[in-house]
């Protein structure tokens, strides 16, 4: 049975970090995109940074861009999300996410609150 478990959260104040974790069982990890979204109060789910099967490519949503670094360790079956210099507007549920495409395989976590504020 597939399970994508976050962990991390939490509240900290403006200018803090944290890192979040996800980890996954019941796949083939290392075939799938990982991804970090969040939800934020009242707003749309947005995605905040995603890593390649292998952890070669990464890309990240403008507002988080030299502040979070997405990464991978495939023997570990895990994908994190360090967090620097958080900001209030950063808080929100974050969602560990896997794809597959060619499979038409997605999967998510159940989400871990994240709460910046002094």
């Amino acid at each position: 049975q597939v399970q994508l478990v976050e962990s991390g959260g939490g509240l900290v104040q403006p200018g803090e970090s944290l890192r979040l974790s996800c980890a996954a069982s019941g796949f083939s990890f290392s075939s799938y995109t990982m991804s970090w979204y969040r939800r934020a109060p009242g707003k749309e789910r947005e995605l905040v940074a995603a890593i390649s099967s292998t952890g070669a490519s990464t890309n990240y949503a403008v507002s988080v861009k030299g502040r979070f670094t997405i990464s991978r360790d495939n023997a570990k079956n895990t994908v994190y999300l360090q967090m620097n210099s958080l900001k209030p507007e950063d808080t929100a549920v974050y969602f560990c996410n896997a794809v597959r495409r060619e499979f038409g395989s997605n999967y998510w976590g159940q989400g871990t609150q994240v709460t910046v504020s002094s």
